[in-house]
Order: C-alpha cells, then sequence, then structure tokens
C-alpha cells in the first residue's frame, strides 16, 4: 500500500478543502462586486447585509444582527462601528446595560437603496454567466452546507 507523504496530504488537502475553496470563492465575488458595482454607491459587499436587515427587519440589537446574519459578534461589530461613523446607522442604549441598538438612519436607506440597481445589475450577471439552473443549485448546495455547518 503507498501511503501519501504529509507534503502530498497537505497538497491535496489545500485543492479541495470546503473552506479553502469557499473562501476564496467568496473573495472573489466580494472584490468583482466592490470594484465593479458598488463603488460608484460607496458601499462594499459587506456593508450591504446588516443595511438592508435593518431596512427590511427594522431597528435591532447587534446579537440579532449577528444572528440573522450568522456572523460572530465582534466581526460585526467593527463593521456597525463603521457604518455609524458614515452616518448610516446609529447605536444607542438597549434595553439593559448589556444591549445596543441599531437604527438604519436616514441616510444608510438613501445609499441602500441607491446601491440596489447596482445590487441587481451584479447578481443578474452572475446569474447570467452561470445560469438559472445551476445558480439556483449552486445556492441549494450552498444552504445545505451551511445547515451541516450548523449541525456539527
Amino acid at each position: 500500500m503507498n501511503e501519501l507523504s504529509e507534503r502530498d496530504r497537505l497538497a491535496k488537502l489545500a485543492k479541495t478543502c470546503a473552506g479553502i475553496n469557499l473562501r476564496r470563492t467568496a473573495r472573489a465575488i466580494t472584490n468583482q462586486y466592490d470594484r465593479r458595482f458598488l463603488e460608484t454607491c460607496g458601499l462594499r459587499a459587506t456593508q450591504i447585509p446588516p443595511l438592508t436587515v435593518l431596512y427590511l427587519a427594522g431597528p435591532q440589537t447587534i446579537q440579532e444582527i449577528a444572528g440573522r446574519l450568522e456572523l460572530d459578534r465582534t466581526t460585526l461589530s467593527r463593521n456597525i462601528k463603521l457604518l455609524e461613523e458614515a452616518g448610516l446607522l446609529t447605536i444607542a442604549p438597549g434595553t439593559d446595560q448589556r444591549t445596543r441598538l441599531v437604527t438604519l438612519t436616514q441616510a444608510g436607506t438613501n445609499i441602500l437603496l441607491k446601491a440596489l440597481p447596482v445590487w441587481e445589475e451584479a447578481q443578474s450577471r452572475v446569474v447570467a454567466g452561470m445560469g438559472e439552473d445551476r445558480f439556483r443549485a449552486l445556492l441549494d448546495q450552498l444552504n445545505e452546507i451551511a445547515e451541516l455547518s450548523r449541525e456539527a
């Protein structure tokens, strides 16, 4: 039996690792959205999800936003702080000392709605490039992977 060396095992895993490949793909698409589309609006792809949560659900605690986006609170807090500094949302004390309530400002609403057609164009290009059926299958697979990760 011919066993693979540690070097070969590492090389194989680096090429086939779900985590590495999903992160690489996420970075590539995020960079494309940022450079080719959202830059004209003054937003980054990472800023759209929390703004969208606030637009759709209304004021939320940082913990609630983190849960909806499946982000850790620390990462989200950094992003929220930048959005607050840009005047796109406000952070106020919540119902107790431990919570902070985040609210979308009118400026935040305006920039999100300005980004909407640009975001739709970026999305349309991805779907057109893959084809509708392949894109839907990809979304289903990504949701399955996320669900498996939650179970682990």
